[in-house]
């Protein structure tokens, strides 16, 4: 196992000339609707990221920041974010991670409860967001914007400075090169304070030490065959989220190269890019990708489409070596010809390198897993971890091609199944042990910020003084040592005839339909039925209205009680088929004609739901739905 100094990558930072990190590309071209026709990327060594660490790292300490403080990032994810993060880690600066796409109400509360004095941000988030409550924040001093100083920037309050990145490195520049920092960090000095995306409520501060960090990239690593620095990785997902960082830190550690996109130019076809221009994988040929299900469900659904739109030929000869190749994989063998002839075309819509794609952040379909698998020509690795176990927990290997489980545990920690009476899971069950996982390791955080009924909720120490996590998840072990998670304490619903309904498993059941795009079951114990909120697919169900007869605009189709009865037949067909039981099916259902998306406030940004907010938002259809009205 390869061992780390705890003041982070400041070693693999200094090695020149590889190139580390590719900004992203300059924009050459805005059309009327914000398309865009992007460059090249422009890459910097670990020598330039190191050199621009450090001067930033000196320059927040010329300006006032003490170390074991706190200091707050609130930016997209991109290469001044990551720069940013090393400054802090090598200066002991404690950063505090905030979701680009929190809410007011949010941002505020965790930049209050953590004392901030600093906050490092973009133009457009301090245009679009901090503007509006900066005078709610009484401590903020400074605020630094990674992409020049924004043109309205007198408009904030007496005592509040706006920096750019660059005039703060200038100013570490200029102090002595003796002036060092004046506290390096220690194991249990914490690195990061990481605020969840509050899928239950207000975000919650998880406070991540730097053994915590060396911990779980370590273990991470020990799973990902041949890391090295021919590996490019390619940097979309918010860098707030554990999956992310916790990904581009274990690239960093072995000297990858890290290219930062987003999602809205990852691919050929995405929203910004220009009808004929590159997208960034295109550009990147990136050869490791992390995903959240959600994504990686919208990729199969796309080309699923695609397939159903071919011709009779095309189509059977798709299904025919899909199938073939499915067969394939069960024996162990691979495909050259398929893979070469038939599967390109799709591995080309990640750029064509990708030789393994990890998926974390929510449970992933056997559909969507198996689809990947055979069309993109690369394992497809399962991660489960937690923000509170620094991400790490388990990651299936990169030879098991089974679906549905999330791997052994990795080198870094151990997992028990603890009982759980109230929903029935034992660890002495046959044929398998079930019940509530626990995380115990190094990699297990320190705990809640100002939060210590949460902290001794959810965290202990056993006898030998080890840390351990109390999840929440229930899990099973198979035979051979690796996790399967089958359901959530907070999904388990008990209807009012006693059954009890797992919303997770209902929804994943029904979520892979080409007429769902979104689906959140729900359920309380003064009813005898499961409800459900929809967010339909708009060519799907435009297309099945059509067949029906019905005509109208797309939000009196979503309001339509015909269309509402129609989807409903489609969705008790494929739970029968999904061998749900009777009282788990949804008996009616919302047609939303909105998506939902972080901005809406009903998704975390790894698209998981928030089902208070999906409550209030939906509570006049749930009193609809259950008769009241």
């Amino acid at each position: 196992m390869r061992k780390m100094k705890y003041s982070q990558m400041e070693k693999f930072l200094k090695r020149a000339p590889f190139e580390v990190i590719g900004a992203p590309r300059a924009e050459h071209f805005m059309g009327v609707q914000s398309k865009v026709i992007l460059g090249n990327y422009n890459w910097l060594s670990y020598e330039d990221v190191f050199v621009r660490a450090f001067n930033f790292g000196n320059g927040l300490q010329m300006l006032g920041q003490k170390p074991k403080t706190n200091i707050a990032i609130f930016c997209e994810t991109r290469a001044e974010w990551m720069i940013a993060a090393q400054a802090c880690f090598m200066y002991n600066f404690q950063l505090v991670t905030l979701y680009a796409t929190l809410g007011g109400p949010a941002i505020v509360h965790g930049l209050n409860e953590t004392e901030v004095t600093n906050i490092i941000t973009s133009k457009e988030l301090l245009q679009t967001k901090l503007k509006d409550i900066v005078s709610l924040v009484p401590r903020l001093r400074h605020i630094i914007t990674v992409d020049g100083k924004p043109p309205t920037w007198s408009e904030f309050p007496k005592g509040v400075i706006v920096h750019t990145m660059a005039a703060v490195q200038a100013l570490g520049a200029k102090a002595s090169r003796e002036n060092k920092p004046l506290s390096k960090p220690g194991p249990l000095d914490i690195a990061v304070i990481m605020y969840t995306s509050g899928s239950t409520g207000l975000p919650k501060g998880v406070m991540i030490s730097h053994s915590n960090i060396i911990a779980g990239i370590t273990g991470m690593a020990e799973r990902i065959p041949g890391l090295g620095e021919e590996d490019v990785y390619i940097g979309y997902l918010p860098l707030a989220h554990v999956l992310e960082l916790s990904a581009e830190l274990v690239c960093l550690s072995h000297g990858c190269r890290i290219g930062y996109s987003s999602p809205q130019t990852l691919a050929d076809q995405s929203s910004k890019i220009k009808k004929g221009s590159k997208g960034d994988t295109t550009m990147l040929k990136p050869t490791l990708m992390a995903a959240v299900p959600e994504i990686m469900d919208r990729i199969y659904k796309n080309v699923m489409n695609k397939v159903n739109e071919m011709s009779s030929f095309q189509r059977n000869l798709f299904i025919l070596a899909y199938n073939y190749k499915m067969e394939q994989i069960s024996k162990g063998r691979g495909t050259p010809l398929c893979d070469r002839f038939i599967f390109r075309k799709v591995r080309g819509l990640l750029g064509g390198s990708i030789r393994l794609l990890l998926c974390g952040g929510a449970p992933l379909s056997a559909t969507t897993q198996r689809f990947m698998n055979i069309c993109f020509c690369c394992p497809v690795g399962q991660g489960y971890g937690l923000t509170e176990s620094c991400g790490a927990g388990t990651i299936t290997e990169v030879w098991d091609y089974n679906t549905g489980r999330v791997g052994a545990p990795l080198v870094c920690c151990e997992i028990k199944l603890k009982n759980w009476e109230e929903g029935g899971y034992f660890n002495t069950d046959k044929p398998h042990p079930r019940g509530e996982v626990l995380i115990g390791g190094q990699n297990v955080t320190i705990g809640y910020y100002k939060n210590e009924a949460k902290t001794t909720a959810d965290f202990f120490e056993d006898e030998n003084g080890q840390r351990w996590l109390c999840t929440g998840d229930i899990g099973e072990f198979d035979p051979d040592g690796c996790l399967k998670i089958i359901d959530r304490k907070k999904d388990l619903v008990k209807l009012q005839a006693g059954e009890y309904v797992s919303l997770g498993k209902v929804e994943a059941a029904l979520k892979n339909l080409s007429l769902i795009d979104n689906i959140c079951a729900y359920a309380n114990s003064y009813h005898s039925y499961v409800i459900g909120f929809v967010v339909p697919n708009q060519k799907e169900l435009t297309e099945l209205a059509r067949k029906k007869g019905l005509h109208g605009t797309w939000e009196e189709l979503c309001n339509s009680c015909e269309m509402e009865n129609e989807v409903l037949k489609v969705l008790s067909e494929a739970a029968i088929s999904a061998s749900l039981e009777k009282f788990e099916i949804p008996v009616k259902i919302r047609l939303s004609p909105e998506p939902w998306t972080p901005e809406t406030g009903l998704v975390t940004d790894a698209f998981k739901l928030k089902r208070k907010e999906l409550k209030t938002h939906y509570q006049a259809d749930i009193e609809r739905m259950y008769g009241r009205k």
